[in-house]
């Protein structure tokens, strides 16, 4: 009985042992916890982007003065056919209804049409030797009308054939510009028509001055000269080259 009774206590023993070390593999192999698939509200909102001061400057920025309605209201279309022209709008007078801009293509006809005929017109074909010192201009003409209180310079575009504005100055209230601005008018009206203009000057009210309104480029503008605080003409012209 007792020779029976010592193995099965050593069978039991290595059991147990076998056990032990089973158990102690198994909690070493588990593999580490890993985080929720799921972000937590805190993450979330770490992770969202901070909005960069260029779109938060977008998104409050005010719309353009171009963009409003009423400044679009006040521009007319030219009354001549541009053929491809790019114009700008801005840069004309109306006439009964009438509505003539820089760089409209027109002849003695169409001018005739429009403004009556001309009380005289002169040409001029540039050359070298002409004294004029437009070299690049060399071979193209000038041509000038006059009418009442107007006058407007047109050159050949250097094929002889067509000719388009360059150049009109309005000496009569009769003329006006887009935004219903005349010979006349204040310079206190002036300005309120024309917020995007300066004065060349000094602009003392007393004194003689010149408010120039260029709404894209320096090539082409409008120029009001003023005398005494009150418009004394109208230039609208394009520098040639």
């Amino acid at each position: 009985m007792g020779t029976f009774k010592k193995p099965a206590a050593l069978l039991l023993s290595a059991v147990l042992l076998m056990t032990l070390l089973a158990g102690c593999q198994s909690d070493s192999a588990a593999p580490a916890a890993t985080p929720s698939a799921e972000p937590t509200t805190e993450a979330v909102a770490t992770a969202a982007p901070e909005a960069t001061p260029a779109a938060t400057e977008a998104a409050t920025a005010e719309p353009t003065p171009a963009a409003s309605a009423g400044s679009s209201e006040a521009i007319k279309e030219g009354t001549i056919e541009k053929e491809g022209n790019v114009v700008l709008k801005e840069l004309a007078f109306v006439y009964k209804d009438q509505t003539i801009a820089l760089s409209d293509i027109v002849d003695d006809a169409k001018l005739e049409s429009m403004l009556g005929k001309a009380t005289a017109k002169k040409s001029h074909t540039y050359s070298l030797d002409d004294g004029k010192n437009m070299d690049t201009l060399i071979g193209r003409t000038e041509n000038t009308y006059t009418f009442p209180g107007l006058e407007i310079k047109t050159i050949d575009s250097g094929d002889g054939k067509q000719f388009y504005i360059f150049n009109m100055k309005i000496t009569d209230p009769k003329y006006t510009t887009v935004r219903n601005i005349k010979v006349g008018d204040s310079l206190d009206t002036l300005k309120k028509a024309y917020p995007e203009g300066t004065l060349t000057g000094d602009g003392a009210p007393e004194e003689e001055d010149d408010f120039r309104f260029a709404p894209s480029n320096y090539v082409d503008y409008m120029l009001f000269h003023v005398k005494g605080a009150k418009i004394e003409s109208i230039s609208i012209s394009t520098l040639l080259d």
